[in-house]
């Protein structure tokens, strides 16, 4: 036995294409060029991926403009002047807010999964966003003729047709990313919010099979983008019991950036349940210093005297890149990270004589 290794998601683009992007939406670049421009990224990312040694890969999230809003591509009953997100550095992200129903996915992400298998020779795991972080699209007042209920039916509808596409198209693995999940915590101290999004997540799983919600993951984390975080404040106490209620068999918990990670440890142990995995994060996306194999062995020994080691993987702390002009961490850097968290759980496992 030994221990599993995965990727949360993104990986930082490359700066020729963010410049191609940028002049394609400045309307000096046909669409032909830039979507040229998108497969080239798309099989050097892969490759480079492949060349770290993890055995599942993503595509890097290289043609989504985030990993929160690519359903929303193309809709036209959206505007930009949803809710705000604040981060701690003062820099703010803003989603897009619902005009008008029905509501339907404009891009699914099969569409990611089936253009990755093209260059993939290991297995996929494709992200998707959550049904929970989609809810607040939905404005604060109702929508005359589509009520939130109807809106919320349609919405669970649509994240089953994204997960199912995603292994259809051949994805190993499908992870719902709820970096929502903690920030519910902040916006609602009652977490009246986080049982909502909690039950409205199950309703999605719901429509899975066992062996299939063995294949979903759901991946938690303070929400790292351009070095900073909305909700590291929030304590993890306050999230985790609520988290482990999911019906996912593996979860990717961000730890080592966490300030007592003994403690939330503990917390983990006493909530998770026989079937699930928790995938820990050993490596600081936040932090521009290059972890060494040696740190991530420790930071996974330190996890098993928590977790059963049957229980147990590894993973990064967030994406690297979860918004497409974030550029606070560099490519090399990032692939070097990966690198590290694969040898180094690999050492952990001969240390644990797993190997």
């Amino acid at each position: 036995m030994s221990i599993p290794t995965e990727a949360v998601g993104s990986i930082p683009r490359p700066p020729e294409l963010l410049a191609l992007i940028r002049q394609h939406r400045e309307g000096s670049l046909p669409t032909k060029e830039l979507e040229a421009a998108y497969d080239v990224a798309l099989r050097e990312t892969i490759q480079a991926l492949e060349a770290t040694g993890s055995p599942i890969i993503t595509d890097g999230e290289q043609t989504k403009s985030s990993f929160a809003t690519y359903p929303l591509q193309d809709l036209a009953n959206i505007t930009a002047d949803g809710i705000v997100i604040p981060f701690q550095d003062g820099h703010t992200r803003r989603l897009p807010r619902l005009t008008a129903g029905p509501f339907r996915y404009g891009v699914h992400a099969e569409t990611y999964t089936h253009a990755a298998r093209r260059y993939a020779t290991v297995p996929i795991k494709q992200a998707v966003i959550s049904a929970s972080a989609l809810s607040l699209i939905y404005p604060p007042e109702d929508i005359d003729g589509y009520p939130r209920e109807e809106f919320l039916d349609d919405l669970v509808r649509e994240a089953i047709q994204d997960i199912h596409g995603c292994f259809d198209a051949g994805a190993h693995r499908v992870q719902i990313d709820f970096t929502e999940g903690r920030l519910s915590v902040k916006l609602d101290p009652t977490k009246q919010l986080l049982q909502a999004f909690i039950d409205l997540n199950n309703r999605v799983l719901a429509s899975f099979s066992p062996e299939q919600r063995q294949r979903i993951g759901v991946h938690t984390c303070p929400g790292g983008d351009q070095d900073s975080t909305h909700s590291a404040d929030v304590d993890y106490a306050e999230l985790l019991p609520s988290l482990f209620k999911l019906e996912a068999g593996n979860f990717y918990v961000q730890m080592a950036s966490e300030k007592d990670p003994e403690r939330v440890l503990s917390i983990i142990a006493r909530h998770l349940r026989p079937q699930q995995r928790v995938f820990i994060g050993v490596i600081n996306v936040l932090d521009p210093h290059v972890e060494s194999p040696e740190t991530v062995r420790d930071r996974v020994l330190q996890a098993a005297a928590f977790i059963p080691v049957h229980q147990l993987g590894t993973t990064d702390d967030c994406g690297f890149s979860p918004f497409e002009d974030d550029t606070s961490t560099g490519r090399e850097t990032a692939f070097a990270k990966i690198r590290a968290r694969v040898i180094g759980t690999k050492l952990a496992a001969k240390a644990l004589k797993l190997d």
